[in-house]
């Protein structure tokens, strides 16, 4: 992800060095601009707070739409990580993705130390090996520049002399192969979305969508008028109306990254 400015007299610099890297995330793989520029307001306005932030009470009058942890806090009356993990319908209120990093969020805020990231990189290429004699592994972003003290992440690329530009990348099995080693070996114990198969469900959907007359975005799903111009939002109450009107079998959000 993206270089970070570290706030080492900020109260809340873990929150706002974790927000902004998922600010780079929306920014540099899934291109959504919006979504990065809410993130980066986010961690500004977190970075002025003068005291440490330890629930959502604590931020939640400090921007103008904080949409999802505000229906957390007035639907659920969830005040804090820890009620959130306790509540009965967890898995509603969030996502796969989500509940994820909930699951992991303190080892997310923690630091990588370097001697651990070798140790990791003995057992990846060992394991890499087992998989394709011509499949290549390297672990670069700040580890590969020699950062000696820790990292936030590990970034590994792989390569293969049949992945190339001309390939079309959600075609190889390769990746799907490593991950699956990885899996089995306990190397990966969560997969939050393999390849480019996290965004094809969105792309397909949309494209039935738009086949059917209609255009349809993370804000709304509306019907193209005889001008071409879009109309007014179709009412929505929950995702399942959105695969009614589309004529489409539910999935859940687990389902969605095969």
């Amino acid at each position: 992800m993206g270089t970070k400015r570290k706030l080492e007299d900020n109260l809340n610099s873990e929150l706002v060095d974790f927000i902004t890297e998922l600010a780079d995330y929306e920014k540099n793989v899934n291109r959504m601009m919006h979504k990065y520029n809410a993130y980066r307001k986010a961690a500004t306005s977190i970075a002025k707070v003068d005291h440490k932030i330890t629930s959502i009470d604590d931020v939640k009058n400090l921007f103008l739409r904080p949409a999802h942890a505000r229906k957390l806090v007035d639907n659920e009356n969830i005040k804090s990580i820890d009620e959130l993990r306790k509540h009965p319908k967890l898995e509603q209120l969030l996502n796969h993705q989500q509940q994820l990093g909930l699951k992991y969020l303190e080892e997310i805020e923690q630091k990588i130390p370097r001697d651990e990231m070798k140790q990791m990189e003995e057992v990846l290429l060992k394991e890499i090996k087992t998989i394709d004699d011509d499949l290549k592994a390297e672990i670069v972003g700040s580890y590969r520049r020699g950062c000696k003290s820790a990292s936030s992440d590990i970034d590994i690329l792989l390569t293969h002399p049949t992945w190339t530009s001309k390939n079309k990348r959600d075609t190889t099995p390769l990746l799907q192969k490593v991950v699956q080693s990885l899996t089995k070996s306990g190397f990966i114990t969560d997969t939050m979305a393999l390849g480019d198969n996290k965004f094809m469900f969105n792309r397909n959907m949309r494209k039935i969508a738009q086949e059917q007359g209609y255009t349809l975005n993370e804000y709304s799903l509306r019907k193209y008028g005889q001008t071409g111009v879009p109309g007014n939002p179709i009412p929505i109450t929950c995702e399942e109306d959105i695969f009614d009107y589309l004529g489409m079998d539910y999935k859940e959000p687990k389902d969605r990254n095969e």
